[in-house]
């Protein structure tokens, strides 16, 4: 049975980023790269020939009709961006796999309204194949296991005193999951048995399917894409932030901070983006000291914190979302991604793979994250450049 069930599943800021881009520069040419971070029990580079018919799969599918409808069900969803996905079909023309020794390469290279969405597909395909090659009985079992003792995490921390702010967590596993199968075992038991504060997953076909709430907003792709349109590379951030409130008008108000690091972007983020957003999004460095900048920020804008969220999404198991929201929850709202730790956590070592945006225009992109680790960059003389602009000092 092919992996990929529908073009719906994957995440949320994909169509939300894709949509932006689509109104506002379409043009673009773009070119991403897939990387494993750890390494891996066995070579990857073994599964090219099943990533290669998977991908001949996932470039036949289209969106169903009711799939389509369903997005136009969104209010942040414009007409005649579901009226784009009805016709819109993956080009195998545009991604290519290869082998380099033991290493697996993966390429998808054209048009950003063309390319970006193959990230997501790529990623899960690797992951099932790669997870397939293990004994499932075990793998399932312990994961269910383990999956209890979150639901009996979850219940005995109900019990706990109430603070100002109630704990809400979301399903953010859909790339790095164990297999498509498993992942929707573990939101339908979350939606049953932890309905208090679960609250949603990233995974658009789990969400219609389940009558879950969809969510996400952007990642750092689209704040990259930036660094190469008609911008100083200096004024990137502003120009990202400023065209997604005009795009949305007030919906899907979480900004990402890490592109360049969190006190770069707070420079960037003013009053005017501080009122319009209705929060930020953690995804690299120490969570804690994220979190009072974001505040100390905030208190400086004279802003009230109760009135805006801090997401977190970077690595999160139930054991530290619990520290994080008894640290911030009397002084502001939260909100926690939970990924691997959720979709993967079956006793066997999870892959750590990323598909990220490396060129846009012609020209190099960069990540340059608060976690030296997931600095993303395939050019080292633009990156050194970019850490100039922005006063970063490269590890």
């Amino acid at each position: 049975m092919p992996i990929v069930r529908s073009l719906l599943e994957t995440d949320l800021y994909k169509f939300t980023m894709w949509q932006a881009l689509l109104h506002r520069h379409p043009a673009t040419q773009t070119t991403y790269t897939f990387l494993c971070r750890n390494t891996p029990h066995y070579p990857l580079a073994r599964l090219k020939d099943e990533v290669d018919a998977e991908l001949d799969h996932l470039c036949t599918l289209h969106f169903a009709e009711d799939e389509v409808d369903y997005l136009r069900s969104l209010r942040f969803i414009k007409s005649d961006f579901a009226d784009f996905l009805t016709v819109f079909r993956f080009q195998r023309k545009f991604i290519e796999v290869s082998v380099d020794g033991d290493h697996l390469r993966i390429r998808a290279r054209g048009p950003v309204v063309h390319v970006m969405g193959f990230e997501i597909f790529v990623l899960y395909i690797v992951n099932e194949l790669y997870f397939r090659r293990f004994d499932q009985t075990a793998a399932l079992g312990e994961a269910r296991l383990r999956l209890a003792g979150k639901v009996a995490m979850l219940d005995a921390f109900g019990m706990e005193a109430p603070r100002r702010n109630g704990f809400e967590f979301f399903d953010f596993g859909v790339r790095r999951r164990f297999s498509g199968a498993w992942q929707e075992e573990v939101v339908a038991t979350l939606a049953r048995q932890a309905p208090r504060h679960f609250k949603g997953t990233s995974n658009v076909w789990l969400a219609k399917k389940y009558e879950l709430v969809p969510i996400g907003t952007m990642a750092h792709e689209y704040m990259q894409a930036y660094q190469s349109f008609n911008v100083r590379l200096r004024d990137f951030q502003t120009a990202a932030l400023e065209d997604w409130v005009q795009e949305y008008r007030g919906d899907l108000g979480t900004a990402l901070t890490d592109t360049v690091g969190m006190d770069a972007f707070l420079r960037d983020f003013d009053l005017y983006f501080a009122k319009l957003f209705d929060g930020l999004r953690h995804d690299s460095g120490d969570p804690f000291a994220w979190g009072e900048k974001a505040l100390s920020h905030y208190a400086k804008l004279r802003i009230d914190a109760q009135t805006k969220r801090l997401v977190y999404s970077d690595g999160l198991d139930l054991a530290h979302a619990f520290a994080l929201y008894r640290h911030f929850a009397d002084r502001t709202q939260t909100g926690f991604g939970i990924g691997t730790n959720l979709t993967n956590d079956t006793g066997i070592a999870p892959l750590n793979l990323v598909m990220k945006l490396v060129e846009s225009n012609g020209q190099p992109v960069a990540k340059l994250s608060d976690s030296p680790g997931k600095t993303m960059s395939t050019d080292p003389t633009f990156l050194a450049y970019l850490a100039q602009v922005f006063g970063r000092t490269l590890p």
